[in-house]
Order: C-alpha cells, then sequence, then structure tokens
C-alpha cells in the first residue's frame, strides 16, 4: 500500500492494512500505556485507522490517536511491529486486517476530543496493557516494547466491559426505562 494511504489499493490486491498509535508515556517503572475501548465491542484496543490519503502513515496514525483519545506527542517515523485482527465490516464480514503499529511518545493529553465520551480511556502499566487486549500478536508486542516477560508476571488487567455486559446494561436500562412509564 502507498505511504499516502490509499485503502482502495489494498481492497485491489486484497491485502488490507491499518495503521495504530501505540501511546506511551514514563521510562521504567514508571512507563504506562493508553489503551482506549472500541466503541462497538467496548474491548481494549489502541487506537488505530485506515490511513489517510495525503498523510504518511506514522501521521494518520498519530491522527487516531488525536481523534480517539484527545493524545498529541511525537510518532516513530517506523512501525515499531505489526498485528493482525478481524474486523467486521459494515456489510456484516469479518475481514482479516493487518494494523503497522507506531510507537506514541505522549506529551500532552487534551482534555476535549472528537470522540470523547465515545470510548474509555486507561493508562495502564505494561503488563496490564498487554494482558488486557485480546489479540495475542498485540499482546506479545505491547510485551516486547515495554521489554516485560509475561511469563513472570502476575498484575492482572484492569476489566473491559464484554459485548454481552453491555448488551446486558443496555437491556437492563430499557427495562428500567419502561417500567417506569409503567409504573407512572
Amino acid at each position: 500500500m502507498s505511504q499516502t494511504g490509499d485503502k482502495t489499493e489494498g481492497r485491489k490486491t486484497g491485502k488490507r492494512r491499518q495503521v495504530a498509535a501505540l501511546p506511551w508515556r514514563g521510562q521504567g517503572e514508571a512507563l504506562r500505556i493508553l489503551l482506549v475501548s472500541s466503541r462497538e465491542t467496548r474491548r481494549w484496543v489502541i487506537p488505530k485507522g485506515w490511513p489517510m490519503k495525503g498523510r504518511s502513515n506514522p501521521e494518520a496514525a498519530a491522527q487516531e490517536a488525536y481523534e480517539e483519545a484527545g493524545l498529541k506527542g511525537v510518532i516513530a517515523a517506523q512501525p515499531f511491529g505489526e498485528y493482525p485482527y478481524l474486523k467486521r465490516l459494515k456489510n456484516g464480514q469479518a475481514r482479516l486486517i493487518n494494523v503497522d503499529v507506531f510507537p506514541l511518545e505522549v506529551t500532552a493529553q487534551l482534555e476535549a476530543w472528537p470522540e470523547q465520551g465515545q470510548r474509555t480511556l486507561e493508562w495502564m502499566t505494561p503488563v496490564q496493557a498487554a494482558l488486557a487486549v485480546q489479540e495475542p500478536e498485540l499482546r506479545d508486542l505491547i510485551a516486547r516494547f515495554a521489554g516485560v516477560d509475561l511469563a513472570s508476571e502476575h498484575d492482572m488487567p484492569a476489566k473491559a466491559p464484554t459485548p454481552v455486559r453491555v448488551a446486558f446494561q443496555r437491556l437492563r436500562r430499557r427495562v428500567t426505562a419502561l417500567w417506569g412509564r409503567y409504573r407512572s
């Protein structure tokens, strides 16, 4: 795919790629990784999206970090690695997508950003972040980036809301609202 990020080129070849930022701050024991919840399934992910026309892949990854989490910082010029995941497309199909991951040293976290309120954000230790994501290759990439050995760590990750829990919470809110109308 071209550096300008024309996703239609990926459609022609059958290979789809996204770009992602791996937001981090601190050093040593103070190193933290920011994860965001996905909008649909509410699972923990890193900010990612499709390449953008007129922007390099690192610039597109930095833009995703701004839109999804209000982050500004210094983005790496080259990807640290990549990971695959299954993306559910608008037509209902699932497609294997490879994601190029660009480390983003966060220098500012804004108070307002485009997708504010649509996602949950959480700064985690590298071990917590690695164990919180579902994709094994992303887990390994985070651990490698932070230089941690997951086999020897016992930290528990923050619990991300599961799709079932999100659906149950929505159903409970609807039932509560309907019950309130019925009782009135």
